[in-house]
């Protein structure tokens, strides 16, 4: 096989379990379902099908004769029909009635919608495997002070904890999000070419409450609640907008993730896991490279950009069918599946190996204090009989004395030495010294962490206990 194109999200991202959901096998298996479905609800609503050619449906529901389906393709270029006959004749007693009334759409559409539901529940199942790990991870390190960044500049300290929670928040904003389009995934049914149900109005004799009966019987079998009230011939295709753009969230949190934890370790604050025999650099052997993290950003950027196919062919089908939707829909959707289901994997592994570096963050955070603490100190100040006015522009004027010792002289930064020598502020340095405790400075972010973990997460991560304790696996 190594003549021709193979898809990296195969052979390297995603899962052996997603690849299933999409794979030929698990659709024409899928085909057979809804062809035995329908067979039964056109019986129990009374046209002449036994219960034999039911049996006979059911006895080859999965041994497929792939080569006979294959062959008739070739022939009459036409999928669907070519599974029709190749059941057939592994059932010649129901040969006739497989696919009675129906159009490729009742096979082709309920199964995508069936495909696409299963795929959304194990992306659910891993992104809450996700959500349980961040939460151990943001527990342990609640109370660990670390210096806040906006614009990537030092500025009022967190805790390691409480920046674990930002994270977790947004995976908490998808899995809203995937719960409900998943809650409101509905079969198309059987509407027939134009969505009218006109040939199974002509089966059932005029019956309106039968047709009707018919989509509510085949959403049972199969597992659904409902099926779309009306239709085309297909599903409306913005339901595929829907579900991508919940791909597309879960790939906008993970690159956000990512990006963290790439500058983090830049600062050797916290790393993501590297393996004893790990190649950093092919040129520079002593680097650490944070390649998951950044395989997670790539992959991240596919599905965001991968997310406007489904808002194009949407917009663009004609009345009540085209085909130009078939090809797109073949690559776009199986593959937004993949690649988040690749990240999600390389997310779970990351968060399982992160590793902190306090000594390295207690360094950073102590070399920005002394700015950080010159609220606290003028405070004291005047409690000691200063007055606020002057002692502002005193520490004004130190702080930019200071910064220059660190920014153009390389010294480290001796804001505090120059407080103490200075008669105005009227502290020695072991007064000054008592300022510089960390943990008064990082708010409510422990308590913050902790109300979150509890009150938001806690829930949903006790709710869904039965699917968690997930290990991923990372092929390369």
């Amino acid at each position: 096989m190594n003549d021709r194109y193979q898809s990296p999200l195969s052979e390297r991202y995603a899962s052996r379990e997603m690849q299933y959901i999409f794979s030929p096998d698990k659709k024409f298996r899928t085909w057979r379902r809804l062809w035995i479905a329908l067979a039964e609800t056109e019986r129990e609503l009374g046209l002449p099908i036994s219960q034999e050619q039911i049996d006979e449906l059911k006895a080859h529901a999965d041994d497929i004769n792939y080569d006979v389906a294959k062959e008739r393709e070739k022939l009459v270029r036409h999928d669907v029909m070519s599974h029709v006959y190749a059941y057939g004749q592994q059932c010649p007693g129901a040969k006739g009635i497989i696919h009675l009334g129906a159009t490729s759409c009742y096979v082709g559409d309920n199964t995508d919608i069936i495909l696409m539901t299963e795929a959304l529940r194990l992306v659910r199942k891993k992104l809450l495997n996700v959500m349980a790990e961040l939460a151990g991870f943001a527990d342990r390190y609640k109370e660990l002070p670390t210096l806040a960044f906006t614009h990537f500049q030092p500025a009022q300290p967190t805790t390691v904890g409480k920046r674990a929670t930002l994270w977790l928040q947004d995976l908490c904003l998808d899995l809203e999000d995937l719960d409900h389009v998943l809650g409101s995934m509905k079969l198309l049914g059987s509407k027939g070419t134009t969505g009218t149900q006109a040939s199974f109005l002509e089966l059932f004799d005029g019956d309106h409450e039968k047709c009707r009966a018919a989509d509510r019987m085949i959403a049972e079998k199969m597992g659904f609640a409902e099926c779309y009230p009306v239709s085309g011939q297909t599903y409306s295709r913005k339901v595929d907008t829907r579900v991508l753009n919940v791909l597309a969230g879960i790939a906008q949190s993970a690159h956000k993730f990512s990006n963290d934890i790439r500058l983090l370790q830049h600062l050797k604050e916290v790393e993501e896991p590297f393996e004893k025999n790990q190649i950093g650099s092919s040129a520079m052997a002593y680097k650490r490279n944070p390649m998951r993290s950044e395989r997670i950003a790539s992959l991240a950027d596919y599905v965001i950009s991968d997310v406007i196919n489904p808002m194009i062919v949407a917009s663009t089908q004609w009345f009540e069918r085209t085909l130009d939707d078939s090809a797109n829909k073949r690559l776009s959707i199986p593959e937004g599946f993949l690649a988040v289901d690749g990240i999600l994997d390389l997310y779970l592994n990351v968060v399982d190996g992160l590793v902190v570096y306090p000594k390295v963050i207690e360094k950073h955070f102590m070399a920005e204090l002394p700015f950080m603490a010159t609220e606290n100190i003028m405070m004291d100040a005047v409690k000691a009989g200063g007055d606020r006015q002057e002692l502002h522009e005193r520490i004004r004027q130190l702080s930019m004395e200071a910064g220059r010792n660190v920014k153009e002289l390389g010294l480290d930064n001796n804001l505090l030495d120059l407080i103490a020598a200075d008669p105005a502020f009227g502290l020695s340095m072991e007064e000054l010294q008592k300022t510089m405790e960390p943990s008064r400075y990082v708010g409510r972010a422990p308590e913050q962490t902790d109300e979150f973990l509890r009150e938001v997460v806690g829930p949903v991560l006790a709710a869904n206990s039965d699917i968690l304790g997930m290990k991923a696996e990372i092929y390369v």
